[in-house]
């Protein structure tokens, strides 16, 4: 919080520096003054040591910092055991000197979908909206932007970002631990935002999406990855308690469903570049994480179907431009 603090000028923000600075500081002090999982979490990173890696990889499946002889044995054995400490770790894979963190998901592989679709990320303004542990922020970094700034009001999530940067230190990477509604706006600032696995959160889809066109600079690109029904009927589910055991799960819109949410909200070149049905493979447990993931989801009897016998999940990747 202190080096986004501190760098807050470098980000440019004239017509909403104040308002951004304020939130920072706010963050800030919540921060100093943390409870609960954020104070936890805090204790954790705090006590993790500035340790300088012999080796940098983004570009890897696994985001890569140092590696196993940058540490004695009992260094490495302590590191993760704080690492160990921030669990569960949904987003990756990481391996930060030598310690594998084999994350729920196999984040990578989104990544491979949608990398040969979007623009260039060189020199962007970048927003990533629910950002999770920072993992493709991180990999966003290695195509050389001007800025990425994550959002991501999680504590372990925003506390295992802390971590990776503690060790990565990248110095166009900044996260703030907010919801988007809780950043001031952005009017037209931003050449490249990211939202995945956020849009169903919300009661309002159409409203979200309205803003964030309203942040991006005309001509600028939305990579928007959402749950979808597979099928083209404009049609949206909407699950009568939860989906995929999932209580906060709201409108799952069916492709031409979310084509005429972002033509509404002022999108235009809007196409879907990819549609998957997430796998085992691509979402499982591991020792990383300690709840329930997919194969806990559905229907132990059919497993094109949730617990809740809805369609199981389907996640489509859709690219708009900014009006």
């Amino acid at each position: 919080m202190e080096r986004l603090l501190h760098h807050s000028t470098r980000l440019k923000l004239d017509h909403c520096k104040d308002a951004l600075k304020r939130l920072i500081e706010e963050k800030r002090e919540f921060l100093d003054n943390a409870k609960g999982n954020f104070a936890k979490f805090k204790t954790v990173v705090d006590s993790i040591p500035q340790l300088t890696p012999s080796r940098i990889n983004l570009d890897s499946s696994a985001i890569i910092i140092g590696q196993s002889s940058d540490l004695t044995d009992k260094e490495q054995t302590l590191l993760a055991q704080k690492l160990e400490h921030l669990c569960p770790w949904r987003k990756g894979p990481f391996n930060l000197f030598g310690v594998n963190i084999d994350s729920e998901w196999q984040s990578w592989m989104k990544w491979e979908r949608l990398v040969p679709h979007i623009e260039s990320l060189k020199g962007r303004k970048i927003l990533d909206i629910g950002s999770s542990n920072g993992y493709y922020m991180f990999k966003m970094a290695g195509f050389d932007p001007a800025m990425v700034l994550g959002v991501e009001p999680q504590s372990s999530f925003y506390f295992q970002y802390l971590a990776i940067q503690k060790l990565l230190n990248q110095k166009n990477v900044y996260c703030l631990p907010v919801t988007h509604d809780q950043l001031p706006k952005m009017d037209r600032y931003f050449d490249t935002v990211f939202c995945m696995g956020v849009l169903y959160h919300r009661k309002s889809p159409v409203r979200m999406l309205k803003e964030i066109c309203d942040s991006i600079r005309p001509g600028g690109e939305l990579v928007l990855e959402n749950l979808v029904i597979d099928s083209k009927q404009n049609m949206c589910l909407f699950p009568k308690i939860r989906y995929a055991k999932m209580r906060n799960i709201f409108f799952i819109p069916d492709l031409l469903a979310m084509e005429s949410w972002l033509l509404r909200a002022g999108f235009t070149n809007i196409r879907c570049v990819d549609v998957t049905k997430t796998s085992v493979k691509e979402q499982r447990k591991t020792k990383w994480i300690s709840t329930e993931t997919l194969k806990d989801f559905l229907d132990p009897n059919d497993s094109e179907k949730t617990i809740e016998g809805y369609p199981a999940p389907v996640r489509a990747i859709f690219i708009a431009t900014a009006s």
